[in-house]
């Protein structure tokens, strides 16, 4: 086969469990031996939020299945409903706030085998 299968048990095995939520890796040049594209599930708990980070080498984008989120992009925010999808520029700090009354489930994709992921200080998100 010339494709690279990565399986659930794999990806579960790998998931980053954060106190805000998690993330699951489903491809990405480490995992899947992908260079162009990083593809992942994050989940945010209810009234959680993730840091406020960048991307350094890529843009990101956003697509959110379950939940409601406050995504705080650079200085302005959106609502997010389940189907909205978001794209962020590269080099734009961003984080979510879940104010749903569920746990907020997004697919995350970047066009880069290997994002980089640099956290911003808190106090940035006004």
């Amino acid at each position: 086969m010339k494709g690279t299968l990565f399986t659930k048990a794999e990806a579960d095995k790998k998931r980053v469990d954060q106190e805000w939520g998690s993330l699951t890796w489903f491809a990405s040049k480490e995992l899947t031996r992908c260079e162009d594209i990083t593809v992942g599930r994050v989940v945010i708990k209810k009234g959680k939020s993730n840091p406020n980070h960048i991307h350094g080498n890529c843009s990101e984008v956003i697509h959110l299945q379950k939940g409601r989120l406050k995504h705080f992009v650079g200085k302005e925010f959106v609502l997010m409903e389940p189907g909205d999808t978001l794209v962020v520029p590269i080099g734009v700090d961003h984080c979510a706030l879940n104010v749903s009354e569920e746990d907020a489930v997004m697919i995350v994709a970047y066009p880069a085998g290997e994002r980089h992921f640099q956290a911003m200080p808190p106090d940035s998100v006004k």
